[in-house]
């Protein structure tokens, strides 16, 4: 692929400057939008587009945004940067080097919902980031791109930013809003869902910084100046951020498609000190372990295929495992954090996460027996699918796939 739509900063230097970002086409669309558009034609083509949520679900963008009621005001849209996925860490370097095109995607999909107010919700060792955002959310403001009555029309446009205070589960869009009402981070009881009861109760859209930083290119070029990149069923680019046991770890925009084998020998540049690759998570902590088999390693890094071996894309956080891993103290570890995690409004997520954590802590010491991983088997399948939100779900990934594809690895560790 010759050209960036999301790293561009990569190629243009300075591109973190309003001057540079403009010169460079940034917010060539937005007064044209404003002015001589109609919502429902940013929604029909980012439907046209395919786009679909960079977050971790995938879901298609503009058909979210089409679930709001238009007969429930006010309507808003929030931006989840609360990046916390461990492995994932490519909407950081969007929003420090090309924070404009961020914005400018916000923007784009507030008008498209006739939002007046967009939220933009930080983890909380993202303060520095906040800080630098909110000083060019007030330059937009002074430059009018931003403000009261909008190019002489009626449509008003504020951004507001709100910095968590580090907690994983906000990065579940319920628990997201709950933090910025100033409650508790915990996820909702659904139905009612965002799209009709979010922010404040009214009708909101929410979506991801690399999901919204892909708008701008999208209704300047078109939707099939966006399809020409990806799979029909995934298209467009993604950035994989990809880390582990590779001798070039780092954020790469590929077209969605583009296999691991491609992504982790060509750009990765291959495994550590030649070892054998082991195993692939391709959504971080939050992944099935994929045995790294000559046909996993062919796999399209899409939506579809991805799944088709057992295991979501989600944010497309590759962590590669190689042959010096063992996946018994890789679960350890993953298990810890989901428990670390773990709001605990869940039964079956507050006290799984739990054992789990006592019963891999047990084997990683040496004092297991074979039924302590027989019973650590029967704890992660007793959470599954009885959990409020996906992280129950996602702290039983690596337990259930490793005891699938890697047994020997726990057996290794047993009491002798």
């Amino acid at each position: 692929m010759s050209e960036f739509v999301l790293l561009r900063h990569r190629e243009i230097p300075g591109l973190n400057q309003l001057k540079t970002y403009v010169a460079n086409g940034g917010f060539s669309m937005w007064k044209k939008v404003v002015t001589s558009n109609k919502p429902e034609d940013l929604v029909r083509e980012v439907k046209a587009s395919g786009l679909r949520g960079r977050g971790g679900a995938g879901f298609p963008t503009g058909v979210k945004w089409s679930f709001l009621p238009n007969d429930i005001w006010p309507h808003y849209v929030v931006a989840n940067a609360d990046e916390s996925e461990p492995g994932t860490f490519k909407d950081r370097e969007l929003l420090e080097f090309n924070p404009y095109q961020f914005l400018e995607g916000l923007m784009l999909a507030s008008f498209a919902v006739q939002a007046n107010d967009a939220y933009i919700y930080f983890r909380g060792e993202f303060s520095q980031i906040a800080k630098k955002i909110d000083e060019r959310i007030a330059e937009l403001t002074t430059k009018g791109y931003l403000g009261d009555g909008l190019y002489a029309t009626s449509y008003s446009l504020r951004v507001h930013t709100h910095v968590g205070a580090g907690a994983y589960i906000c990065g579940e869009e319920t628990a997201l809003l709950e933090s910025i009402e100033g409650k508790l981070g915990q996820p909702r009881l659904r139905p009612p869902f965002p799209a009709l009861s979010g922010l404040f109760n009214k009708p909101t859209v929410i979506n991801n910084v690399e999901t919204l930083a892909n708008l701008p290119y999208i209704i300047e070029k078109g939707s099939d100046a966006f399809r020409r990149h990806g799979t029909d069923k995934s298209p467009g680019t993604k950035i994989f951020s990809l880390s582990g046991r590779v001798n070039k770890p780092g954020n790469y925009e590929l077209p969605l498609g583009t296999t691991f084998r491609e992504l982790i020998y060509k750009h990765g540049e291959g495994i550590i000190n030649g070892a054998t690759i082991k195993a692939i998570m391709p959504a971080g902590a939050s992944s099935t372990l994929i045995p790294a088999t000559e046909t996993a390693l062919d796999t399209p890094m899409d939506y579809e295929a991805t799944s088709a071996l057992g295991s979501p894309l989600g944010s497309a956080s590759v962590i590669i495992l190689d042959e010096t891993v063992n996946i018994s103290r890789l679960v350890n570890s993953t298990v810890h954090f989901f428990k670390h995690e773990s709001c605990g409004k869940c039964t079956p997520c507050r006290e799984g996460t739990y054992w789990m954590s006592h019963i891999t802590s047990r084997i990683e010491s040496g004092k297991a027996k074979k039924e302590d991983i027989d019973l650590l088997k029967v704890v992660a399948s007793q959470m599954q699918n009885k959990c409020l939100c996906a992280l129950g779900e996602f702290s039983i990934m690596a337990v259930m796939s490793g005891l699938q594809h890697f047994r020997a690895d726990f057996d290794a560790r047993l009491e002798s």
